[in-house]
């Protein structure tokens, strides 16, 4: 399998736990010092867990396309587009993004670090 498939398959795993809004799930794509790295900020994966446990964030959909991974060692770089649909604080959001998403490999396999999202516009 190529790191492209094997990135894929990750990403579509945990789409589907975000997807089901299972914080357990969600938790085991990420490092214990995850973040995630949006326009209005730095969210510790504490915050983001405890957004969707409560509720205040949910997801009804969730692709990604992979553009390119690069592997040095037990460090990779993921980069993709990705589209999300849900609710925060029961207002409605469609996302169209470019993420950049840094994994690091472990005894329990590959887990994310750092996942950067930048808004996608037509050129």
């Amino acid at each position: 399998m190529s790191s492209r498939q094997e990135f894929d398959a990750l990403l579509q795993e945990w789409s589907a736990a975000i997807v089901a809004n299972d914080a357990v799930a969600i938790d085991r794509f990420a490092m214990p010092d995850w973040v995630l790295v949006g326009a209005t900020g730095v969210f510790p994966r504490a915050a983001f867990l405890d957004a969707v446990t409560s509720g205040r964030l949910t997801h009804d959909a969730m692709t990604h396309e992979i553009h390119e991974v690069r592997v040095y060692g037990d460090v990779a770089v993921a980069l993709s587009r990705g589209r999300n649909h849900g609710t925060l604080l029961r207002e409605e959001f469609t996302n169209d993004e470019w993420i950049s998403e840094v994994f690091v490999r472990g005894p329990d396999g590959w887990r994310c670090s750092v996942t950067h999202l930048t808004a996608a516009v037509e050129a």
